[in-house]
């Protein structure tokens, strides 16, 4: 590194010193200190020069750097949506690097190391107080990273590093108070010591700087330059060698502080790639710490143990350093007495008064001081003798720079009694004089002059005065500034526009509202057709939905003010009751002599029984006679099977009273005829699945709530006991009657008992099928017998009472909703509930089940018992519908909305938010936020995956709090049916010959299965830091396992107490014993697994069993195929092994299945790889299989067959039984097959040799018709659905991400729920909710989005209560430790946002002045501003938010929004439209407001192109910012030169830059206004302690020896810490506010509304992916060099699309073009959804007569038109796309003579704005909406074409 100028005399070093090499300055001591183990490191600093050589281009640099530019990333927070509370790695160089380069940071000369310290704790506390769980690593061997590139000097070097050891012993020291962080100093990422560290510690994922940083371009041009390319290499080789080693990495580099969320990028790193990267520079060349070259010697510890009260180790450290420094004793030089006193006003002055103007430079020499303080500071000697006496650690404020600079200057400064201590402590510390000195020499001192800064001055707000908020901020005192500020001149005058186009109304011509009129009947017409056809859909959709038993919803009738009809009985297996009012009741007292009518009832009572006793015969009868087809039947499996579906047949109650009883004796009988078969092979041990499906079946009779006959309750006897089953109870018996069949242990000769003891066979086979009830009883609202813990959900509904219910998948939530709205129903006409769902599938099912369940008559029309509002679409009017089943954002909208303040919003009574989890997702967790703190009435809150339940419901308490509502949470931590995990492994060879014809019987789980491994839950516990997961579930037979591992391994001191062992439980176990159980297991574990010295790693040893050894060489098999060279593919070994796993999992009978893969593109290459598989296959197949030639043969024989009948007639049978011709013969078996095809289906009617032959598909046949999924092929096809999409289908498999075509995705649900697709491969969006019962679970492939969370979502598919027993949960193509991690992991907690968000502020303003202050609006707003915590995971700072609220609403006052009184103004409405952006709607609007776009837009007709590239420009810089890696620009060059894309976006047009620049500089002065106002009203300590630690710096006054120090005046904003570096109260950007402001004031960067100008404001380049697209409209340029993932470019440009909608529309809304009001800006929605429902459209039903499409999505092609000319951006009709998408839609694309008619009616509005009126300032506006529309065409015209 070249030094710089003066570089010789910038130090206590001498001139030899300044050509120092690179080797020598990474050792760290001068010559003479250094050992012979350290001298080797100059030999390899050598190689290391040789390596950075500065004239090497990109590709002549390290293989690293190639490895690296193809690196995939994506920007997440990593706490919501990543790691949760998971442990991560920092390397701590990465750290100290990002703040070292700070440029606010004075190092040199001023050598403010107090503040370097603040910046490091500050950045430490955004991740603490975000609840990142961390530790921190120190590599000896690279500490030279933690230096930024432009250090300068030599000199700056050896500070940064001293820095570094400074911060080190600083954490060490004082981070006790967060036990959780741990510093780590290790010699080397590749040490040994350091390879120990991560066998023993459970990381998620590595955090480390990549060493690139935001350079300006004179620094860009020497970015190659030797320490750069240095750093960066080794920095790139640490992130590869994390990567290899199965981490992930993170960026240190790029972090965004958002609210409570942590974004940044994580790398994606593919093990296939860098085989050829050498990690030799990695080693470890020095030890671990440098030489300890202190002697404790020099210094009389006796001395200093008496002196603990006075001197703190800075004051011991300077002292030691000193005396080796000067060979005089301490004090005898003008600089060591210089240095005595600085040490004794750091002591004494306040932090606040060292604020000194910068130091001399050349003045203070220190390259030397420092190395010997660092030697001192990292000698193990010095660390252990201090660490024994009781010193204040307080070597963070070691030196300044400025101070002893001032020292120097001034031999009187810091004189004084302290002063005299240190001298005094410094002589008598001397035990010996040190033979290692230096002498000191003093260097000419030079005053540098510093320029005064201003301080801020006092800010007076505008007047602002509102009855309802006033109350609120009463407590804040302002100046205020009576005379209002003056907007400019340009601003005026586009008020001025502004006000008359709002104040007109403009002429409309009678014939235009006559044709009006026409065409809205028309809508009418079409809206009710589509209407209708969406009610058809959703009621086939409903139809494929299943209760919690598994069973078809039928709905139930509700009557307004009455009890429901139902035609489901309250208990399940009690008669019901005849409905027939003239039934007379049983059993009652005789009051009197029975009338005539009595005796006619009893008579014909009397008759019906003798008729019931007739019937009962009759199907006695029936059942001897299908017992006996069932007895011909050779396969057991069939016949059980067929027994269970007759079963089912039973559907009236006489016939369950005389047969189902006997016919489950007839299932037990064939379980016998099982066990019998291997009781005699002597398989007993194999048939032990059986065994427990036997139990199981006579348990159930146990339970029976109905008689049996004596012959079945005999059977069952026999059967408990020469089984040996555990004392079941048998029902009662009343009447003997001989059963249908032979009872087979009647004769049987072996020993049937099972070969386990009762109590072991129950927890190892039968835990399954345990009986699951917890405190269940009948109640009287449910039509089952709900637990304890629903009950008191029920209760609180009827109370109306706020409830929060937290229970994991399949624990039985779903009723909870259903109740309610049955309650809403029952209620009246007039009560509303709101469904709140996550996800647009979702919403979809919710309707459906409602209109499954529910039916309900209206006397008014309009009315309807659901309704669903999307953007996308809308179902039934959201107003008049009872349940509204809806996203988050609509529900905001509405609640917002001035027009249902007064109405609609007064009749909600109940709002269930599902997944409510969902608020601590980084995009839409905001408005959950806001929506539980706006909510107006009782709430349901249902989760099943929340980490911290009860700081959440705390949280939520106070919320419903202030709105008036109790709320009480109730937790249910027991899933219904157990999950069993997996581990598969694919086979090296796999030759697929079709699926097996047989499946196993009764067998539950995957166990022994080739493949498969199973993993015990405790074996995940692979690191004992981590305890044991409170929710971590085992089932009865885990609880054994373990317990007979603990019992082996217990000792004298873990003992285990006896009364844990089986023999405790009960004779007959059930579900609530094993949890009790299990419960006590853990607790004892807990204590064993916080002890290292305990057994439990031989416990969990034993458990991992064959996880240990086989199965762990099946996943080492399996990681191995991760890692392969470029020449292999780890992606292709994944997915090559999904059918033979697959294939096992259908030979299990364990499908259907979801296979779950967090990568779009991935999934549907998963489903073409298995269609070319099983396709390649049956080709195979047909062409070697005699079979199925024989079946084409007949085929072929059944068709000329039918030809010949055709022509022929119908000829009579032949009688002859043989003889005759050939001919006759075969015309008389033709005749034959003839006849059989008329009377009953004939086999090959349905046989089509195009369709998959079995054994090569995935579909259950039964379940579905042929002919069935031809109807929904065919719309299918008319969808221009792809080809293999429908070939899928065919096959059994199907695809479900968001990307695909809604109706396909549909398709699949019912398809999947109906049982004939039994494979789905799908990302997250299966995972939330959907009703998508399944046996087993997959995860196949690793991704940074498999999360905890996302697990936990996914894995409840599998196993859902009414359908399976037990779950399985496999994965495949996962990484060992991270399978351990996710099954081990715990919940994240949930943490939440600022919800005042400046948006929100204009939008209640809005709400309450365009409702009159409806009573609805006031309680809202009173409801927010009363919250004593206004969100999440947030202090109680009523007082900060009340003060950031006022300066909120004076950045909207100043913005020309909001009026004196709060009355929105001018442009307030299209901001509050673009809500969604939030700060980008503040910086559009300062554009606007500042005539930006005016000017520019005025010359839209004379140059169109010129005007679309620059408004492109400004928008991309404004909307949809997607940020790359710094790194990135090394590499752009080479992107660039095969591309059409620039990849990094231009700067902005340099007019928008300066309005843009303006609007930020006002927006930094109000919000630093509110900072002060802030800290003079309620701060009045000062700000001395640092951040995280807490540590506290700097006396209480100023001491008279500092009274002729150059001080200036205090910070009042700025924290004190980062004005030790000269910086006063003015800040440079919104960021430096934010980040450098004082402690104590609530300050959070991403809601304050500025969006930071590119490049200047931000440290990361921006991308111009919405540039390029626009330029080029090439998608695949996209993916390639903008790297915008290929599943993702179509939401990022339809979301980019729906902003240029909004903006259209709503400036379209101002200047009365449109008759839509705010409501309708909920339907605005992007081109890609336009195009979608057009597509939709167009394939409604055409049988009336008409022709019907959607509306038209944009102006399209007219506005092309030739410049000059005025034509309407959006016509009269365009209103689909912001009205009733549904009730208003346009028919205009499939007829004519509309769009003929819409022309028309266009020209004559266009002649209308071109007759400018007298009172028209001009047509500014009309020229920008001009301009936006043209852009919205063209870009959707792009768009469009993407898949057309």
């Amino acid at each position: 590194m070249a030094p710089t100028d003066g570089a010789s005399d910038s130090g206590f070093d001498d001139s030899s010193d300044v050509n120092e090499t690179s080797s020598e300055r990474n050792d760290f001591m001068d010559a003479e200190y250094l050992t012979e183990s350290e001298e080797s490191s100059e030999e390899d600093s050598d190689e290391v020069d040789e390596l950075d050589d500065e004239e090497q281009p990109l590709e002549k640099l390290d293989a690293i750097f190639d490895w690296y530019s193809r690196l995939h990333s994506r920007r997440v927070d990593i706490v919501g949506d990543y790691a949760g509370n998971e442990l991560f790695l920092i390397e701590g160089d990465s750290i100290l690097l990002e703040c070292f380069s700070n440029k606010q940071l004075d190092f040199d000369p001023g050598f403010q190391l107090l503040h370097a310290v603040y910046a490091v704790e500050n950045f430490l506390r955004g991740l603490v107080n975000r609840r990142c769980n961390f530790h921190i690593a120190f590599f000896d061997r690279h500490q030279e990273l933690c230096i930024p590139t432009a250090s300068g000097s030599d000199e700056a070097s050896e500070k940064y590093l001293l820095a570094r050891a400074v911060i080190i012993r600083h954490l060490q020291k004082n981070l006790s108070a967060h036990s959780g962080i741990q510093i780590h100093i290790f010699p080397s990422v590749l040490s040994e010591q350091f390879a120990e560290y991560l066998r023993e510690t459970d990381l998620y994922f590595f955090m480390c700087n990549d060493g690139a940083s935001s350079s300006t371009p004179e620094e860009k041009q020497a970015t190659y330059r030797e320490h750069d390319v240095h750093s960066k290499t080794l920095f790139r080789k640490i992130i590869y060698s994390f990567t290899q080693s199965g981490y992930s990495a993170a960026l240190v580099n790029g972090i965004e502080w958002k609210d409570t969320k942590v974004v940044t990028t994580i790398l994606e790193s593919s093990h296939r790639e860098g085989n050829d990267i050498s990690l030799d520079i990695l080693k470890t060349a020095t030890s671990s710490h440098l030489a300890d070259n202190y002697q404790s010697s020099d210094i009389d510890y006796k001395a200093v143990s008496d002196m603990t009260e006075t001197l703190t180790e800075r004051d011991l450290v300077n002292i030691s350093a000193l005396r080796k420094m000067e060979p005089g004793g301490v004090g005898s030089s003008a600089i060591s007495s210089a240095f005595l006193r600085h040490l004794a006003l750091l002591h004494e002055l306040p932090l606040s008064e060292r604020i000194l103007a910068p130091a001399a430079a050349q003045q203070v020499p220190l390259a030397k001081f420092c190395k010997v303080l660092r030697g001192i500071l990292e000698a193990r000697s010095w660390q252990e003798q201090v660490d024994g006496l009781d010193l204040a650690c307080d070597v963070a404020d070691l030196i300044d720079g400025r101070l002893l600079s001032a020292c120097l200057e001034n031999k009187e400064l810091g004189t004084g009694q302290h002063y005299d201590m240190l001298l005094e402590a410094a002589k008598s510390l001397s035990g010996a004089q040190s033979k290692n000195t230096v002498e000191l020499s003093q260097h000419p001192s030079s005053q540098a002059k510093s320029k005064a800064v201003a301080q801020a001055k006092s800010y007076s707000v505008l007047p602002f005065s509102n009855d309802v908020f006033d109350k609120h901020l009463s407590p804040i005192k302002l100046k205020v500034n009576s005379n209002s500020e003056l907007d400019s001149a340009i601003s005026a005058r586009i008020f001025r526009e502004v006000s008359h186009w709002h104040n007109a109304r403009r002429p409309l011509d009678p014939k235009s509202r006559e044709d009006q009129a026409a065409r809205n009947k028309k809508q009418k017409f079409f809206a009710d057709r589509r209407n209708q056809w969406f009610m058809a859909e959703m009621m086939a959709y409903a139809a494929s939905l299943t209760n919690a038993v598994g069973k078809v919803l039928e709905p139930e009738t509700i009557t307004a003010g009455g009890k429901a009809k139902t035609p489901v009985s309250h208990t399940p297996n009690k008669p019901e009751e005849d409905s027939n009012p003239k039934r007379p009741a049983k059993g009652g007292p005789k009051k009197k002599a029975p009338t005539n009518k009595e005796i006619m009832l009893a008579k014909i009572a009397a008759g019906k029984s003798v008729k019931d006793d007739n019937e009962s015969t009759k199907i006695l009868n029936g059942w001897a006679l299908i017992c006996d087809g069932l007895e011909k039947e050779s396969k057991l499996p069939v016949q059980y099977s067929k027994a269970k579906q007759h079963l089912l047949t039973l559907n009236t109650e006489l016939k369950r009273e005389v047969l189902e009883a006997e016919i489950k004796m007839y299932m037990v009988n064939i379980l016998l005829r099982m066990w019998i078969g291997y009781c005699k092979d002597d398989r007993k041990t194999e048939g032990l699945h059986v065994g427990a499906l036997l139990f199981d079946s006579i348990y159930a009779f146990s339970k029976y709530r109905r008689s049996v006959t004596k012959a079945i309750a005999n059977c069952l006897s026999t059967s408990i006991t020469k089984l040996k089953l555990p004392p079941l109870a048998v029902p009662s018996a009343d009447v003997d009657r001989k059963l249908s069949f032979d009872f087979s242990l009647n004769n049987v000769t072996v020993d049937v008992a099972i070969p386990l003891s009762e109590t072991e066979f129950q927890l190892l086979y039968c835990g399954p099928y345990f009986e699951r009830s917890m405190g269940s009883a009948p109640d009287p609202r449910t039509p089952f017998e709900p637990d304890a813990w629903q009950r008191k959900v029920l209760d609180r509904i009827d109370a109306k009472r706020s409830l929060l219910v937290v229970a994991p998948t399949s624990a039985g939530k779903t009723f909870i909703s259903f109740y309610a709205m049955k309650q809403v129903l029952e209620s009246g006409n007039d009560d509303i509930l709101v469904y709140v769902a996550p996800t647009k599938a979702l919403v979809n099912q919710i309707a459906a089940e409602v209109q499954a369940r529910f039916s309900k008559r209206y006397t008014y029309g309009g009315n309807s018992v659901w309704g669903i509002h999307t953007r996308d679409y809308r179902i039934n009017n959201p107003t008049g519908c009872q349940v509204l089943v809806t996203v988050p954002h609509i529900l905001q909208i509405m609640l917002l909305s001035p027009s249902n303040a007064k109405s609609w919003s007064e009749r909600v009574k109940w709002i269930i938010f599902d997944e409510v989890h969902c608020i601590g997702q980084a995009d839409d967790g905001l408005i959950w936020e806001q929506l539980l703190l706006l909510a107006p009435c009782p709430i349901i809150a249902l989760s099943a995956t929340i980490g911290n339940p009860h700081e959440f419901s705390d949280w939520l308490t106070s919320t419903q709090k202030a709105l008036g509502n109790d709320l009480a949470m109730i937790e249910h931590p027991h899933r219904y049916s157990d999950l069993r995990k997996f581990v598969y492994a694919s086979p090296k060879e796999f030759n697929f010959e079709g699926l097996s014809e047989q499946r196993v019987f009764a067998k539950l789980g995957l166990d022994g299965c080739d493949g498969f491994d199973f993993l015990h839950p405790v074996a995940s516990l692979i690191h004992q830091s981590r305890g044991v997961p409170s929710d971590l579930a085992l089932e009865a037979r885990d609880c054994y396992t373990l317990w007979k591992a603990m019992s082996k391994h217990q000792n004298e001191e873990f003992p285990l107490d006896p009364s844990l062992g089986p023999a405790s439980l009960p004779k007959v176990i059930t579900k609530v014993d094993v949890i009790a159980w299990q419960d006590a297991l853990k607790s004892t574990l807990a204590r064993w697994i916080a002890d290292t010295k305990s057994p439990f790693r031989l416990v969990r040893n034993d458990l991992s069993g064959a996880s240990a050894s086989i199965g762990r060489a099946l996943l080492d098999k399996e990681e191995s195929a991760l890692q392969l060279s470029d020449t292999g593919t780890s992606d292709d070994y994944k997915i090559e092994g999904i059918l033979p796993l697959l294939s096992s999992l259908h030979e299990q009978d364990a499908l259907p299945g979801i296979i779950f893969n967090y990568d779009r593109g991935r999934c549907e290459a998963m489903c073409i790889s298995l269609l070319e598989q099983l396709t390649e296959a049956e080709a195979r197949w047909k062409e070697s299989s005699p079979k199925w030639q024989a079946s084409l043969a007949s085929w072929e024989a059944w068709k000329k067959a039918m030809a010949k009948t055709d022509k022929r007639g119908t000829p009579k049978v032949s009688k002859k039984k043989g003889g005759g011709k050939d001919e006759d013969s075969i015309l008389s078996r033709a005749d034959m097959i003839r006849d059989t095809a008329s009377s009953e289906a004939s086999p090959w009617a349905s046989f089509d040799p195009n369709l998959p032959a079995e054994g090569f598909h995935f579909t259950d046949s039964k379940k579905l018709t042929h002919g069935d999924l031809n109807v929904y092929m065919k719309e299918l096809i008319r969808r221009e659905v792809p080809q293999w999409q429908l070939d899928g289908l065919r096959r059994g498999i199907g695809v479900h991400h968001a990307g695909m075509n809604r109706k396909y995705r549909q398709v699949v649900e019912m398809l999947f729920r109906k049982g004939f697709l039994r494979v789905v491969i799908a990302t997250g969006t299966l995972a939330l909710g959907i009703n998508m019962p399944c046996k087993t679970v997959v995860f196949s492939g690793d991704s940074v989005f498999l999360t905890a969370l996302n697990y936990r979502q996914a894995a409840g598919r599998a196993g859902r209560r009414g359908f399976d027993v037990l779950g399985n949960v496999v994965f495949h193509g996962i990484p060992r430790n991270k399978v351990l991690r996710l099954m081990s992991s715990r919940l994240p907690d949930l943490n939440g946002h600022f919800p005042i968000t400046t948006t929100l502020v204009l939008r209640l303003f809005t709400l309450l002045y365009e409702s009159k202050e409806s009573p609805f609006a006031i309680r809202s707003i009173n409801a927010l501003l009363s919250q004593p915590r206004i969100y999440l995971g947030g202090d109680e700072m009523k007082m900060t938010v009340l003060h950031h609220l006022r300066f909120s609403i004076e950045y909207l006052r100043r913005q020309s929004l909001l009026d004196s009184r709060g009355a929105p103004l001018n442009f307030a409405g299209t901001v509050s439209h673009l809500y969604f952006t939030e700060n980008s709607a503040f910086a559009f609007h300062a554009l606007l407001k500042d005539g930006y776009f005016h000017r520019l837009c005025a010359k839209v007709d004379k140059a169109p192109d010129s005007v679309m590239r620059e408004l492109m420009l400004t928008m991309a810089h404004l909307f949809g910012r997607q940020y790359c890696r710094q790194a990135d620009e090394e590499f752009i060059k080479q992107v660039v030169k095969n591309s059409p894309s620039v990849v990094f976006l231009p700067p902005m047009p340099d007019r928008a830059a300066k309005t843009l620049r303006k609007h930020n500089q006002s927006t930094l002065h109000i919000f630093t206004a509110y900072v002060q106002t802030y800290v003079q009203q309620h701060l009045s300590e000062s700000d001395r302690a640092l951040p995280l630690t807490g540590i506290q710096f700097g006396g209480e006054s100023v001491p008279e020896s500092a009274a002729r120090l150059k001080r200036k005046s205090p910070t009042a904003v700025r924290s004190p810490f980062v004005a030790l570096s000269g910086h006063r109260d003015n800040f440079k950007s919104i960021h430096d506010l934010c980040t450098t402001a004082r402690s104590g004031v609530f300050l959070e960067e991403s809601v304050v509304p500025h969006v930071g100008l590119y490049p200047e404001e931000s440290a990361l380049p921006l991308n111009a992916y919405l540039y390029d697209f626009f330029k080029h409209g090439d998608t695949t340029a996209l993916a390639n060099a903008n790297r915008i993932r290929r599943g993702d470019v179509w939401f990022v440009l339809n979301d980019f699309s729906m902003v240029l909608a909004t903006i259209v529309t709503s400036f379209s809304n101002f200047l009365k073009l449109t008759p839509t009001s705010d409501l309708d800006l909920a339907e605005v929605r992007g081109e890609g959804d336009e195009e979608d429902e057009r597509k939709e459209d167009k394939l409604l039903p055409d049988d009336s007569g008409y022709d019907t499409a959607s509306t038209v999505s944009g102006p399209g092609g007219p506005m092309r038109g030739a410049p000059g000319t005025k034509t309407l951006p959006i016509l009269t009709k365009k209103k689909a796309k912001v009205a009733d998408s549904w009730d208003d839609a346009d028919d205009a694309d499939d007829d004519d003579r509309d769009f003929e008619a819409e022309a028309a009616a266009r020209a004559k509005q266009e002649a209308i704005l071109d007759e400018k009126p007298a009172w028209e300032e001009g047509t500014g506006l009309l020229n920008v909406l001009k301009a936006f529309t043209l852009l919205k065409a063209e870009f959707d015209t792009k768009f469009k074409a993407m898949w057309a």
